[in-house]
């Protein structure tokens, strides 16, 4: 930890009603619970007369003692994540777009939320899903797994501010991974097999437990397979690179899976080195904490307005918005208008149940909002699909994450922001908080999302539930319960990731 009290920070981030954001209001649930509501922002234009089309680019928040940054937002310097990679503090008198500014609170090397503070529940053996009574007892049995394992890591580091969450992965293992690897193998051999090798390539491996489990199963079901197998991990946190290494060891066949792995601590968007070997390529629930852009828009023009972050002298946050797009938010929104199937768009300005009319009376009133509420635009997921296009273009893809998330940030495609304390959740209305502490994730409109993968990429591809995919790939008599339910198809009261999503290139 880089405080040296616990309860200090949580003072400075729950309790001060400091000048930089909201007062935060939240509520704690367990942290295999749901998540809790947040409560709604508002923002005023000032105008002044140095703007010749009527307002200032500063948008000021309204509460109870605004105050005026335009001093600041002219002086200060726009800084970018990658620019901030090798700081080992945070950041003050300066500006980011909102993206930059999520993209370093989660993912900087020396303060990021990932590469310091995360920690992936895993279990010391798996679930013997067959003598498990119901989905009822099948939580309850997480619940108690969940305080053993943080019960464990206490005795050694007491940590009020540990932040854990579990994976698929690691509560269905192994079959789980074991799903991949068939549809993998089955794959391989349909179109590869056996004029090249079985290459993969993974990101956000956390434990690297997936890993482990391709490599297990392949090696004990197709040895000839096996043989041509080679795993690649792209994984940009130190700690976890270290971990995936130290977990292999647990696999029976760790030596022989020695020859078939390669762990390379980079991020993924750091890559430099095409790829011309055909190879699948794994983005499983990874894609969720990709930064995002925000927008909002005036309510009768619908120009949009793209957002950013001033941070002053001391740590505070003031949240703005500026008329001028830059290249990338250009260009996704270019991208989506051409490559969207559909007429209607989810955005502020296109909803049908709020048309312009609508939304002119409702922002004439007293102490409303001069702009709509915000929309956040995924366009690091943007860049992804540029680098699969210029960096490995035979690859074949399988991604699955969040199609939707409960009691979001307010706003269109909305994040959810959460830290834990002492075990507990709690969840916050604002991305702009303590950098490294907090988890920020987005659901994915995958329908969207895959006419943007389409338009930039070239490729065909297939979207379905995360339980009609593992429904077709998994050993399902495996993990059914004695009452008939199958918590990973998400049947019955059981289920679990129903709100997730997979795609495959095809």
């Amino acid at each position: 930890m880089d405080c040296p009290m616990v309860n200090q920070i949580f003072r400075q981030l729950f309790t001060t009603p400091a000048r930089n954001c909201l007062r935060q209001q939240a509520r704690t649930r367990n942290a295999y619970q749901s998540m809790i509501s947040g409560q709604r922002r508002h923002y005023a234009l000032r105008k002044t007369d140095a703007d010749g089309q009527g307002g200032s680019t500063w948008q000021q928040r309204i509460d109870h003692f605004p105050k005026d940054m335009t001093k600041q937002l002219r002086e200060y310097p726009r800084v970018t994540a990658k620019q901030l990679k090798h700081r080992s503090e945070r950041p003050r008198r300066v500006k980011m777009y909102t993206r930059d500014f999520i993209d370093d609170s989660l993912y900087n090397p020396n303060y990021g939320y990932f590469p310091k503070n995360a920690t992936i529940f895993n279990l010391p053996e798996p679930f013997d899903f067959n003598s498990i009574r119901d989905g009822q007892h099948f939580q309850k049995l997480v619940d108690q797994e969940y305080v053993k394992f943080e019960d464990d890591l206490d005795e050694v580091a007491p940590d009020d501010l540990r932040q854990l969450w579990h994976t698929p992965t690691e509560l269905f293992r192994p079959y789980y991974g074991e799903a991949i690897a068939r549809w993998l193998i089955t794959n391989y051999k349909m179109t590869l097999f056996p004029y090249h090798d079985l290459i993969i390539y993974e990101i956000g491996a956390g434990n690297g437990t997936l890993m482990c489990n391709i490599l297990d199963y392949i090696r004990e079901n197709d040895i000839e397979v096996y043989h041509r197998t080679k795993f690649r991990i792209i994984e940009i946190s130190a700690s976890l690179a270290d971990m995936q290494n130290t977990n292999l060891s647990h696999s029976p066949y760790f030596a022989d899976h020695l020859e078939h792995i390669q762990i390379i601590n980079k991020s993924i968007f750091d890559w430099d080195t095409l790829v011309l070997e055909p190879h699948f390529f794994l983005a499983l629930e990874v894609i969720d904490n990709f930064a995002h852009d925000a927008l909002r828009y005036d309510p009768i023009t619908e120009q949009p307005m793209q957002g950013s972050v001033l941070i002053d002298e001391t740590g505070a946050f003031f949240e703005y918005y500026e008329r001028t797009l830059d290249d990338l938010v250009s260009r996704y929104l270019r991208i989506r208008r051409a490559a969207s199937r559909h007429r209607y768009l989810r955005t502020p300005v296109t909803n049908p149940l709020n048309p312009r009319w609508l939304r002119k009376i409702r922002h004439e009133l007293p102490f409303a909002p001069n702009l709509t509420v915000a929309e956040y635009l995924p366009t690091r997921l943007l860049q992804f699909f540029d680098l699969l296009s210029s960096y490995f273009p035979h690859h074949r893809l399988l991604l699955s994450d969040f199609t939707q998330l409960p009691s979001a940030t307010p706003g269109y495609n909305a994040p959810i922001v959460q830290t834990r304390y002492q075990r507990q959740n709690v969840q916050v209305t604002t991305p702009f908080v303590h950098q490294g502490y907090f988890d920020i994730f987005f659901p994915t409109d995958f329908e969207l999302m895959e006419d943007i993968y389409r338009a930039v990429t070239g490729k065909l591809t297939r979207v379905c539930s995360h339980g009609e995919f593992l429904g077709a790939w998994a050993d399902t008599e495996a993990t059914t319960l004695r009452s008939g339910e199958n918590p990973l198809l998400g049947t019955g009261m059981g289920g679990w990731y129903g709100n997730v999503g997979v795609m495959t290139t095809v």
